[in-house]
């Protein structure tokens, strides 16, 4: 009974550590190497550093860096405020025309840097003083701008996506395949509740004024070419390259980070400077993410040696739960794991768990798993009170602006991606057909 047990008091050491405030990369590997010695003996340290080295020498980790590279370098060459600026004049005849611009730069950012605190800084800085100015209300800014700057975690390339392929074992391009629709559906659901909002309530996102359209027209197809068009075509460089089966993610990700450099370079904002910056972020960035890997990847370790995955399928044989309510389960734990830890923990800790569960016991497609819980987790961003996104929102949005504007703001957002979620739940060929017709 007491070996069944440890397992769990494992995993709460683990949970109340975290909760308590310590960093997740060091209390993951701290507790899990001290569990780990005083349970296994000098065994463990024989074992814990072949699994490093497993993920050290993983190649298609290695296009993490190096998206991430991409995303700084668009954020410090200013193609993102100048693609927000050109996008919300080209759509500034409509109502709800600059909210609409601020979803398709962030569906354009995200599918370019897949790093949501750059996405939504810029977002934020450039977009909400503008709506406060058009006389556009707090709440409805706050909410179009935190859900835009998280559409980068479900559009490919994404961070998430990325380390749910390595957590799950499954191909990373597979996955980037999947999320394509999904990604696409959530932008066209966002855009909707745009159009109904300004149905209800006419104002809700007033159009620009005549005179500023006008002026925009003189110099429309250069602002559209460099603005627009050449960053959308290294973003179909590097996903095309990936879906067309003719570059590995390792490789796109390369032309994404050298093809974001010559952008900089043609709009003569390259320097020495701008490189120093954008490797250091890079470093920082990475750093964080694989120090998180490898505490993982010791937590891993350890409660499979405890035969915690096997308890946790005996116990769900013993309940005889179906593998539509363990579904269930498992999706309602992910979102109320995101009010309080970010997507980060719950890929590492919750999903390699499950995993076995639904591979081994269920028999269920771990794409479709693994896109459903990619989706589950935008909630986590945007859910109060740890959503990384209303932190970065709060922290570049004017005084006038309350925590309260940012909280009520994001609520409808929220909705549409549980819609979302529900849609492929009942249609898992939203995930399955384009990785299906790819191959």
């Amino acid at each position: 009974m007491l070996q069944e047990l440890i397992p769990f008091i494992f995993f709460a050491v683990i949970a109340l550590s975290l909760l308590a405030g310590y960093p997740v990369a060091f209390t993951l590997g701290g507790v899990s190497v001290l569990f780990g010695g005083i349970l296994f003996g000098f065994d463990f340290f024989e074992l814990l550093p072949l699994r490093v080295w497993g993920i050290m020498s993983n190649y298609v980790l290695v296009s993490a860096p190096m998206f991430i590279f991409m995303g700084v370098m668009f954020e410090r060459s200013g193609i993102a405020e100048e693609l927000l600026e050109t996008m919300a004049l080209l759509f500034g005849r409509m109502r709800g025309g600059l909210a609409i611009s601020v979803l398709v730069v962030g569906a354009l950012l995200g599918a370019s840097t897949g790093i949501v605190g750059a996405t939504i800084v810029t977002l934020g800085v450039l977009s909400i003083p503008v709506m406060l100015k058009r006389g556009c209300s707090p709440t409805d800014s706050c909410g179009v701008v935190a859900a835009s700057g998280t559409l980068g975690q479900i559009i490919p390339p994404s961070i998430i996506l990325i380390l749910l392929g390595s957590t799950l074992n499954i191909s990373i391009g597979d996955l980037f395949l999947g999320a394509v629709i999904p990604g696409m559906m959530l932008v066209l659901l966002y855009i909707g509740w745009i159009v109904v909002l300004n149905k209800i309530r006419p104002n809700a996102f007033p159009a620009f004024p005549e005179e500023e359209i006008q002026k925009f027209q003189k110099n429309k197809l250069r602002k559209i070419v460099t603005a627009f068009l050449l960053p959308s075509v290294l973003v179909l460089l590097v996903l095309g390259s990936m879906f067309m089966g003719i570059a590995s993610p390792t490789e796109a990700a390369a032309v994404g980070a050298m093809g974001a450099t010559v952008l900089a370079i043609i709009r003569k904002k390259f320097s020495k400077e701008t490189l120093m910056h954008v490797s250091k972020k890079t470093a920082v960035i990475t750093s964080m993410a694989f120090m998180i890997l490898v505490g993982a990847t010791a937590f891993s370790l350890v409660f499979r040696g405890l035969h915690g995955d096997r308890v946790i399928t005996e116990m769900i044989i013993a309940a005889e739960i179906g593998p539509e309510l363990f579904l269930l389960i498992v999706m309602l734990i992910i979102f109320l794991a995101g009010f309080l830890i970010d997507f980060i923990e719950i890929i590492f800790i919750i999903v390699p768990i499950v995993a076995p569960v639904f591979q081994n016991h269920y028999q269920m497609d771990l794409l479709w798993i693994g896109i459903l819980i990619a989706m589950n987790l935008q909630t986590s961003f945007m859910t109060p009170p740890f959503g990384f996104a209303l932190f970065y929102l709060k922290g570049v949005t004017p005084p006038e602006i309350k925590t309260t504007h940012i909280y009520k703001g994001v609520i409808p957002y929220i909705s549409i991606i549980l819609i979302c979620l529900m849609l492929m739940y009942f249609f898992p060929q939203l995930a399955l057909w384009l990785p299906g017709v790819m191959k």
